[in-house]
């Protein structure tokens, strides 16, 4: 089964449109929650069980630093000049292997991927 996405209000709609093309079931910021927090954003990603896909590294900082609940896995694409093609294409890389990307902030660049471990919540 396929991840369901939040993708954040700066993931480009052309890319959106390419992985809605390819099944990939994706919820937009910029769509259905246009101007949403960080925070609001994180929230519904857990909420609605989805990865959340952006390249807006302050998600980061939330769950590392803040200790907000994460999602089951967080896509930081590095913002390289890239096709909206190729940006899908890393997105459909990472959902091919999600057992690789839970639990996991994923950076995804042109050549590298990099996964550190989401804090643990601890009651």
């Amino acid at each position: 089964m396929t991840p369901t996405l939040i993708v954040n209000e700066n993931f480009p709609a052309p890319a959106v449109s390419i992985l809605r093309e390819a099944g990939v079931d994706v919820l937009a910021v910029q769509e259905a929650m246009a101007g949403a927090s960080d925070e609001v954003v994180l929230q519904r990603a857990v909420q609605d069980g989805r990865w959340l896909v952006t390249f807006d590294r302050d998600y980061g900082e939330l769950v590392f630093s803040r200790r907000a609940k994460a999602p089951a896995a967080i896509l930081y694409l590095r913002q390289e000049p890239v096709p909206f093609s190729r940006i899908a294409d890393m997105v459909r890389t990472a959902l091919a292997a999600p057992n690789e990307m839970i639990g996991n902030m994923v950076v995804i660049g042109q050549r590298t991927v990099r996964r550190r471990p989401l804090p643990v919540e601890r009651d």
